[in-house]
């Protein structure tokens, strides 16, 4: 069986990557289409064979603006002579074409030499079009560039939602990370997606570790809340509610909002900043916090799975990918809004209650990456079976030129 893997692209890493090399370690001989490689910035794929087009003349900062030409790109991407093609994408690879005529419903059998099962494993929608549009509006990211990026999303954002619920009628199958996910691309995309949670790499996060060397006002409990500090991240919402609790609090990591938050924190004695650590001094801070602090709205949410592989409860805001992931009483609570106020109260709650860290190690076990392999070879089997089955595609293909798109 030929296949091939395509993704948005391949410049850092990230959760999409993550995705991406288990593939690899499935499909270890199939070929990565994507937009743009850079080896300096990923070397996750220096076995692989990654294939590249014209957009890779680009620089790899230049990313943001490139979203209309990633369109045209994916979408001229002819892959119809392999057999299986998987994309992984939150944006604009889910366009490749995988068939020579024009489509039209057809069973999985039905299958030729000109054409190719296209299983598309999308995160959401792509954000930028669609539910995050208005906070991407007010934070476009390109610093004083900004209001330039203002007027020119404003004025391309509809014939591009076009082009993208277009590219969404191209996969035959979609599959996506979470409950919450497979709602998205319903309402936006028009489309029904199976859901396989990503893997997780919960063995690096569930190793004993000695307790780390803190402060004095650490040693009776902290918080620790780690990702990438963007505004919609909400790490804010983390620091006033531990300020105003006088709880410590631990903020991992850094981005664009760091140094505001440093000014946020006003040399708090509660609150300590830690630049970017790996995988097992992370784990080590997780396995004597409190809790973990998970309060921005994530399709997914691998940071939060993290933290309960090394048996600390989370405390997440109650939208999105964390509610596939926290069990509230079990391996810890969910807040009902985005306020300082009610991430106050779910701490207090938290606090009155007790949860056993064997207990909230095993449900990050869900994740785990050979779950993630059983949920992918069973969508492929079925999808690539002989045996003509009642049910193989949950979603014919509707017309390509269909412009029956919902509003956002």
């Amino acid at each position: 069986m030929k296949v091939a893997l395509v993704c948005d692209w391949l410049t850092t890493p990230g959760g999409a990557e993550k995705v991406l090399l288990e593939l690899h370690r499935m499909y270890p001989s199939a070929p990565i289409y994507t937009s743009q490689y850079r080896k300096k910035g990923i070397n996750w794929f220096n076995d692989a064979t990654v294939k590249t087009g014209w957009l890779n003349i680009f620089p790899a900062g230049l990313r943001k603006f490139l979203g209309p030409l990633r369109q045209l790109y994916f979408s001229h991407l002819d892959l119809s002579g392999y057999d299986l093609v998987i994309s992984v994408t939150g944006a604009e690879a889910k366009s490749i074409k995988t068939r020579k005529k024009p489509r039209r419903q057809r069973t999985c059998t039905a299958r030729t030499s000109s054409t190719a099962f296209h299983l598309c494993y999308c995160h959401v929608p792509t954000q930028y079009y669609w539910q995050m549009y208005d906070k991407y509006l007010e934070h476009p990211g390109f610093g004083l560039l900004d209001p330039l990026a203002r007027l020119g999303i404003k004025l391309l954002v509809k014939p591009l939602r076009k082009a993208d619920f277009r590219a969404a009628r191209r996969p035959d199958q979609f599959v996506t990370i979470s409950s919450y996910a497979a709602e998205q691309i319903e309402h936006y995309y028009h489309r029904v997606a199976e859901v396989v949670a990503p893997p997780v790499e919960v063995g690096k996060f569930s190793q004993t570790h000695r307790r780390p060397k803190l402060s004095t006002d650490f040693s009776t409990g902290y918080y620790v809340i780690s990702c990438r500090q963007a505004p919609w991240k909400r790490v804010d919402l983390a620091i006033k509610a531990c300020m105003e609790l006088k709880k410590p609090l631990l903020v991992i990591g850094d981005g664009a909002e760091h140094a505001n938050l440093i000014k946020l924190a006003k040399d708090s004695p509660y609150i300590q900043f830690i630049p970017w650590i790996n995988a097992t001094e992370l784990s080590a801070y997780l396995e004597y916090a409190s809790a973990y602090i998970f309060p921005s709205m994530e399709p997914f949410g691998i940071a939060a799975v993290e933290a309960l592989a090394a048996g600390c409860p989370v405390i997440a805001y109650a939208e999105g990918g964390s509610r596939d992931i926290v069990q509230p009483g079990k391996n810890g609570m969910l807040f009902d809004e985005q306020t300082v106020d009610s991430l106050v109260a779910a701490i207090k709650d938290f606090e009155t209650q007790k949860f056993k860290r064997s207990v909230i190690k095993q449900t990050a076990q869900v994740f785990k990456a050979q779950n993630f392999q059983k949920g992918i070879k069973k969508l492929v089997a079925t999808a690539l079976s002989e045996q003509p089955k009642p049910a193989k595609l949950q979603n014919p293909e509707a017309d390509e030129t269909s412009n029956s798109e919902p509003s956002a």
